[in-house]
């Protein structure tokens, strides 16, 4: 018999603002059929609803969480997925930087399975990481259900804001072997920098970076696709 629990599919995604060819993105998402994807680099600003909105229909999903409250950071989930609260986060501002933050929904699929989405896009001032990274961790730490949490981290692993977040988690990668799928960049591929990590209890069935002529054209990062097993309340 298989490892119990409800299969869900998730990806994660710097979408890099929507600068890049958009049909192509909206045909990368589209082809994966994920239940839930994170974005990173998602609207933040004038008329952030409505641009929202239409990047979740371009990928047939709607929007769960994030926006401009959480900095460009959004939960998009398909119908089988019901969420039930969403929250945002901003990390505090230095000065001369961008403002950032992450976004969070807490979500049910079938009867009983429930985990609890994040998703955050760190600072690339290694200074500036540290914070937002113990930041996210705590949030994470007091979800109410076992978390999913995606990010572009802006460092490897094993770099001290990568190793905060992961803390408690399983880093999907390493959980399917696959920690030579590089993510960034797409014209020249050579850093692990975006990951996705999940409670323990959830099951990582598989796991990949999507490495193809499409996904070269759609961002300057490539796409992760995780399928998970969610274990269902008794």
């Amino acid at each position: 018999m298989g490892a119990p629990g409800v299969p869900v599919r998730v990806v994660s995604y710097n979408v890099h603002g929507q600068r890049d060819d958009t049909a192509a993105l909206a045909e990368v998402v589209r082809t994966t059929a994920p239940d839930v994807v994170v974005v990173q680099e998602g609207p933040r600003r004038f008329r952030w609803r409505e641009k929202s909105a239409a990047l979740a229909e371009s990928f047939g999903l709607v929007v769960a969480a994030g926006g401009l409250p959480a900095l460009g950071n959004l939960v998009l989930t398909d119908l089988r997925v019901r969420v039930t609260d969403a929250r945002c986060r901003r990390f505090p501002l230095t000065p001369g930087r961008h403002l950032r933050g992450a976004a969070f929904a807490d979500c049910v699929v079938g009867r009983s399975a429930r985990f609890t989405v994040a998703g955050s896009h760190l600072s690339t001032d290694p200074t500036e990481r540290p914070g937002q990274a113990e930041l996210f961790r705590r949030d994470l730490a007091a979800a109410p259900y076992p978390v999913i949490a995606a990010a572009d981290l802006n460092e490897e692993p094993g770099e001290p804001a990568w190793r905060t977040v992961a803390e408690g988690l399983t880093d999907t990668a390493v959980a399917a072997d696959r920690t030579d799928r590089l993510t960034y960049s797409c014209a020249n591929p050579r850093r692990r920098i975006d990951a996705l990590f999940v409670d323990p209890r959830i099951t990582v069935v598989d796991y990949d970076v999507l490495d193809t002529p499409l996904t070269r054209r759609a961002s300057d990062h490539f796409p992760i696709l995780v399928d998970l097993l969610i274990p269902a309340a008794d």
